[in-house]
């Protein structure tokens, strides 16, 4: 099915918040976003980049602003997605379409995109967390110094994925038949998955 088909069947699906969400697509379209499907949602992108989305569940329905952390929010209506694990992103929940103010909802869709536009986006930090080597590993790393220059220069996936090789095996003879594997492939630089990827 193709995208345009997607976005056309979730909004004239039967469903209770159906004329809702049809008042949001028609804000939408008076924007200079870009309408588009992911995650099995309408989403409006600037520039490639994911502005907000329009959503129905059970009990409500509304817009989902990706960097809304952003947002002025004068009226107060904006919500955390998910307490403690959502950065950025906030919500505009509705029980009905009545609740819907067009002006307000334009314009924090508006104020939305020129943030993109402005470059105003919260980006994952990176996991600077230091891997231990388990160990086994670890004993063989000190001992050559070569070999812990070619751990060294591994992505941190890519040590990682061999610190669980070896952690995942419960028997002490699995780990030293793994460690003996992966030696030679750490000596050469490449990672335990490479083959696969």
């Amino acid at each position: 099915m193709e995208k345009s088909e997607k976005l056309d069947s979730y909004f004239q699906e039967e469903h209770h918040f159906r004329q809702g969400i049809c008042i949001l697509r028609e804000l939408a379209s008076q924007t200079k976003s870009v309408e588009d499907y992911k995650w099995n949602i309408p989403v409006y992108t600037v520039g490639g980049k994911n502005v907000f989305g329009i959503c129905k569940f059970k009990n409500h329905f509304g817009v989902w602003f990706f960097n809304g952390v952003f947002l002025k929010d004068p009226q107060k209506v904006l919500r955390n997605a998910q307490e403690g694990k959502t950065k950025a992103m906030r919500h505009w929940y509705f029980s009905s379409e009545k609740d819907i103010d067009k002006a307000s909802v334009l314009t924090y869709m508006v104020e939305a995109i020129e943030n993109q536009e402005n470059g105003m986006e919260m980006v994952a930090a990176k996991n600077t967390k230091t891997i231990k080597p388990p160990t086994l590993l670890q004993t063989k790393l000190i001992e050559s110094d070569a070999l812990k220059a070619s751990f060294d220069a591994l992505s941190p996936y890519k040590q990682k994925e061999y610190c669980e090789y070896i952690n995942e095996a419960k028997q002490e003879k699995t780990k030293i038949k793994r460690l003996e594997k992966i030696i030679p492939m750490i000596e050469k630089g490449i990672g335990l998955n490479d083959a696969y990827r």
